[in-house]
């Protein structure tokens, strides 16, 4: 029996999987095949966070094949050697895989495409989680994209996504082919244990992780139904903005890791749609829609400039005047959730309990780290790069220059968050705050956003000493803001001179 190899990535799931369908085409063995190379990232290697995810996503997958009579196998190395020995000793033919579009891994698999082409393998590589690849929407002039709303409007006009495709039939590798030689330190059968990956945390720092997600395609799934039978489309245009209510879908690290693909999504949406004629629904689609396209964007920028996750894509942003912090105390009193600012401190705290962070929150903590702390960027997307379960490069980049002003379709520099404002608007109560800063609980609602401007009998009355109970804040953010401004100024001048 002919055998070919599916090579799983970031997409940990059988359904409308197209590397694997491809794989089992015409009644085919399957050697389903998990390589780690955090190496081959390129200094992208994934964080705490996103390992932890990944242990538990390759057990699901681990268990949703074995329920097929395949046994997932894991390897540890560089991923050509380790597919060219498979396919010595399998006799595989073919390769197939889904395709990855941060630069270091298009490098990488261009290589290994070509090099197993040489040895006479069919390589092939296919689409599992985009809905538009980044090549194929290009303005009137053939080239990128800069703004969202013009791609995003390029993108629908392409018509709808294909229908995601069911899982597919899976026959049972051989005995020959499920016996793998190995060497020493797999198991009988020539497997890596997924535990030899060492992918989580030697302190275990994840409980709360483990009390909020489920990792996995049924998860996935999970989720989404969740969502969507909780009224979420018809609210999600007013709910997707505020922090205390759980208004979003979720489904950012599940689409990360391939668990879920946007054309399942898309599908699903179109289908609750069929069946409610509510405008408020329609409404809510079309935003949540735009979500998966603004991740769409995220890699449309990030292919046409690889260099954005380091870089700032407005170049006059390279020497901007980013405030010293030589201790790091700055730094770290943002990451720990200690700044004296409840709604961003609620927003650190979040992220580092759940490894997640609502959305206008991380744009509030980001505006506050590169505009009122005046700190780089780069510092805060290595921060979330390690503490966010959906730790994406391109969706990563694409959100830290929004903010920072130097990216595309980017807010302006001198649009600068006050989170004071930010909370009194969208968590009117500061319900988010008492949830995530318990010490401020204890106050009456409409002091719990600026704990500073509470009268001391306020404080008194209610157990709260800023200072001892509560930090003063950082930093003024008045005079802060003006200070930002200013540095601004400094590099709008050579541009217009």
């Amino acid at each position: 029996m002919s055998a070919a190899i599916c090579w799983f990535r970031r997409d940990l799931r059988l359904t409308d999987n197209p590397a694997l369908a491809a794989a089992a085409r015409d009644g085919r063995a399957v050697i389903p095949v998990y390589i780690h190379a955090p190496a081959e990232a390129e200094g992208w290697a994934p964080g705490g966070a996103s390992n932890w995810w990944l242990h538990h996503s390759l057990e699901a997958l681990t268990a949703a094949l074995a329920a097929r009579g395949l046994p997932l196998v894991i390897r540890a190395g560089d991923s050509l050697l380790v597919l060219q020995a498979l396919v010595e000793a399998t006799g595989a033919d073919a390769v197939h895989w889904n395709r990855l579009y941060d630069p270091a891994f298009i490098r990488r698999d261009m290589a290994i495409k070509q090099a197993l082409r040489d040895q006479g393998v069919a390589a092939h590589s296919h689409n599992a989680s985009l809905l538009n690849e980044p090549w194929t929407v290009q303005t009137g002039t053939g080239s990128d994209y800069k703004a969202f709303t013009p791609f995003w409007r390029a993108c629908r006009r392409q018509g709808e996504p294909p229908e995601p495709e069911p899982a597919p039939t899976l026959p049972a590798a051989s005995a020959g082919i499920r016996a793998l030689p190995g060497a020493s330190g797999l198991d009988e059968a020539g497997h890596e244990p997924l535990q030899a990956l060492q992918l989580l945390p030697g302190v275990d720092w994840a409980a709360s992780l483990r009390d909020r997600w489920i990792p996995g395609e049924a998860g996935a799934g999970e989720q989404l139904e969740t969502f969507l039978n909780n009224d979420g489309l018809a609210h999600y245009a007013t709910r997707r903005d505020q922090p205390a209510v759980a208004g979003t879908s979720r489904l950012s690290p599940h689409l990360h890791f391939g668990e879920i693909g946007p054309r399942q999504v898309w599908q699903a949406v179109q289908h609750r749609l069929a069946g409610d004629s509510d405008a408020d629904s329609r409404e809510g689609a079309d935003r949540f829609l735009a979500e998966i396209g603004w991740r769409e964007f995220a890699h449309h920028v990030l292919y046409h400039h690889p260099d954005f996750p380091e870089q700032p894509l407005n170049p006059r942003f390279a020497d901007f005047p980013w405030q010293e912090d030589p201790d790091g105390a700055l730094l770290t009193a943002w990451q720990r959730g200690e700044t004296g600012i409840p709604l961003v401190d609620a927003g650190m705290r979040e992220l580092y309990a759940t490894g997640w962070m609502h959305n206008r929150v991380r744009m509030v903590v980001g505006s506050f780290l590169v505009k009122n702390l005046r700190l780089p960027w780069q510092a805060g997307e290595a921060w979330f790069w390690d503490t966010l379960v959906d730790a994406d490069l391109a969706s990563n980049s694409l959100g830290w220059q929004w903010v920072a002003g130097s990216g595309a379709d980017a807010a302006p520099y001198f649009r600068i968050f006050n989170p004071v404002r930010q909370s009194e608007r969208f968590d009117p109560r500061g319900d988010y705050i008492a949830r995530w800063v318990p010490t401020l609980a204890a106050l009456p609602p409409k002091h719990r956003h600026a704990p500073w401007e509470a009268p001391e009998s306020v404080l008194a009355d209610h157990g709260v000493t800023l200072g001892q109970h509560y930090p003063h804040p950082i930093v003024d953010l008045k005079a802060s803001r003006q200070a930002a401004l200013a540095a601004f100024e400094q590099i709008k001048k050579p541009a217009e001179s």
